[in-house]
């Protein structure tokens, strides 16, 4: 019998948000009159924009014409999304890259997963507590240690360095699950850190559109000397409602030396690209009319979370995040074990939400939820939540 990974062994039952939608599936059988609003994963629920959808519609009509049709794609991107992105997401920061540093991708789920077989299994990696379970569980798998690095409110969700030296780092800002954002100086200690160990900084920046304060940086290249150390994910999933079409896209500087030529070539081996009727959907996310109807689904989606932090504030609970991004992150009152918590929700207001501890072990006391519905029903959900006993 051909051998195993046994690191697989090493990991938790399922997928932390494969879990809790067995577990929301089961309660809705078990009761099929039951009235469920899911606040827990963060699943877009509004639909494309007319822009998006023009764009398709005009693509496939491309592939039905011989003159116009298009078979394999370039496994980097098309080179129009390409200038686009760096155009409007990094050109308007201040930050100039090369077409050849930026690799459009299926989503950044995806890419934070994978990035890590361009380093080699004895890195240690250093992962902040709580945050999104993909960094985790991937390095579990290949077998690598991990260091954790607590993030909680005595230290603002900013996580310490750390004391033992690390070869990858990854970092989300907006902060996901908590909701916080690290502030320019903050990421500039960590630039500084990575300078000076010779580390990589794995900067998750898929919540940035969401992000208000103009004084808190969008992109991790805002801080001089990034590109030596830094590689960036960025998503439309919640930028731009793809959930449903999956589009990302990751940046390797070539500062970086032969990183950018490696994940070209695992991305060459392993991925044939974006389909072409997807990449002209994402390119209208920045045109002109592009731009204003996303940016008014994120006021929508944001909306959301100022009604979801006013609810819980006025209740009398300790929140955190859905300021600068699209997650609440609530302190339960002390005692409370959030896996519990979430059954007790799901049984007592019919509302779906993420227990903390999925995110980590200092996730433990905490809830988060999502601003990700509409704004009846998540209005809705808050005064079911403000009439529960707790």
């Amino acid at each position: 019998m051909s051998k195993i990974n046994e690191n697989y062994l090493k990991l938790g039952g399922n997928y932390l948000f494969a879990e809790l939608k067995k577990r929301t599936e089961a309660f809705q059988k078990e009761n099929p009159s039951a009235d469920i609003i899911r606040l827990g994963i963060g699943d877009v629920t509004r639909p494309l924009s007319p822009a998006v959808i023009q764009a398709m519609h005009k693509a496939v009509d491309e592939m039905a014409d011989p003159a116009t049709f298009r078979g394999y794609g370039p496994e980097q991107g098309y080179d129009f999304l390409i200038r686009a992105i760096i155009e409007q997401e990094y050109r308007t920061r201040g930050v100039e890259l090369d077409t050849d540093e930026v690799f459009v991708s299926d989503g950044s789920k995806c890419d934070v997963a994978n990035i890590q077989e361009i380093f080699s299994a004895g890195c240690r990696v250093a992962i902040c507590d709580p945050v999104y379970p993909v960094y985790l569980d991937s390095n579990v798998m290949a077998g690598r240690a991990v260091t954790f690095l607590p993030s909680t409110s005595a230290n603002g969700f900013s996580p310490e360095l750390p004391e033992q030296d690390v070869d990858l780092i990854y970092l989300c800002s907006p902060n996901n699950p908590t909701g916080t954002v690290l502030t320019r100086a903050g990421l500039e200690r960590w630039v500084d850190y990575a300078l000076r160990k010779n580390a990589v900084i794995l900067f998750d920046s898929a919540y940035s559109s969401y992000i208000r304060d103009p004084e808190l940086p969008g992109s991790i290249y805002e801080i001089p000397r990034a590109k030596e150390v830094a590689i960036e994910f960025k998503s439309f999933s919640k930028t731009a409602g793809f959930t449903g079409l999956r589009c990302a896209f990751t940046v390797v500087p070539k500062a970086l030396g032969k990183l950018n030529a490696f994940w070209n070539r695992r991305q060459c081996t392993k991925f044939n690209g974006v389909a072409y009727v997807i990449q002209r959907a994402a390119e209208a996310v920045y045109s002109e009319q592009g731009r204003g109807e996303t940016a008014e689904m994120i006021a929508y989606y944001m909306g959301n979370a100022a009604v979801i932090r006013a609810g819980l504030s006025k209740a009398g609970f300790e929140v955190y995040g859905g300021e600068n991004a699209p997650y609440i992150w609530w302190k339960l009152p002390r005692g409370l074990d959030s896996m519990d918590f979430a059954a007790k929700l799901l049984k007592s207001c019919q509302v779906v939400g993420t227990p903390g501890v999925g995110f980590g072990a200092c996730g433990e006391g905490y809830f988060r939820l999502t601003a990700f519905g509409s704004r009846a029903r998540t209005e809705e959900a808050v005064a079911r939540i403000m009439d529960m006993e707790i």
